[in-house]
């Protein structure tokens, strides 16, 4: 039986290194917030739809996101989420915090006993390694690179979970989620090879 550490470095206050690292686990973290978009055909350009769930009672809000999700997902079944670093990071902790929480996954995010190739979901920072997979490079980098305007620099975990802990502010860490949200549409975008003028963003 394996069982998951965080091993504080030697300098390091145990209760200090729990507070620094516990929220980037989904077994000790908690879902305040979740950004979303999605990219339209308007008349000639393509425009991206934002929408934030956010919500003290992580329950609430994940059973809000999973009924967003399924409305989705009714709509169009050919639906493809993306973002950056979405598949190691962010759609597993989504879906270990629902179950955590006793939520059903959506059917769209139940992605067990499927071959990476049949998972159709794309991640700007895997379509950036082009089969690299020892190499990472930061959404902010790769915005400056493609020449997408940074809407928010992005900020380490800690710096986040002070700002909803220490400083009660859901509104700024909402924000902060959607600036990166639009900031990873523009990337997909840019990647995807739409060259057209940068769209500016719709909020539902």
């Amino acid at each position: 039986m394996q069982f998951l550490s965080l091993k504080p470095e030697e300098e390091d206050d145990p209760a200090a290194s729990f507070a620094a690292r516990a929220g980037i686990y989904a077994e000790f973290g908690k879902i305040v917030c979740v950004g979303m978009g999605y990219i339209m055909q308007q008349e000639d350009r393509k425009v991206v739809r934002l929408k934030t769930i956010r919500n003290d009672d992580e329950k609430v809000l994940l059973l809000e996101l999973k009924q967003t999700i399924d409305h989705f997902h009714r709509q169009n079944k050919d639906i493809i989420f993306c973002g950056h670093n979405i598949k190691e990071f962010d759609i597993p902790y989504i879906c270990r915090r629902m179950l955590v929480n006793g939520i059903a996954l959506p059917e769209c995010l139940d992605l067990g006993g499927l071959k990476p190739w049949q998972v159709s979901h794309q991640d700007t920072l895997e379509l950036w390694r082009f089969g690299d997979y020892k190499h990472y490079t930061g959404l902010d980098l790769m915005a400056q690179l493609l020449g997408v305007p940074v809407a928010a620099p992005e900020m380490n975990k800690t710096a986040i979970a002070r700002m909803y802990w220490e400083q009660n502010d859901l509104d700024m860490v909402a924000d902060h989620c959607l600036k990166q949200v639009y900031m990873a549409a523009l990337v997909y975008m840019r990647l995807k090879g739409w060259q057209e003028a940068l769209p500016d963003p719709l909020y539902v």
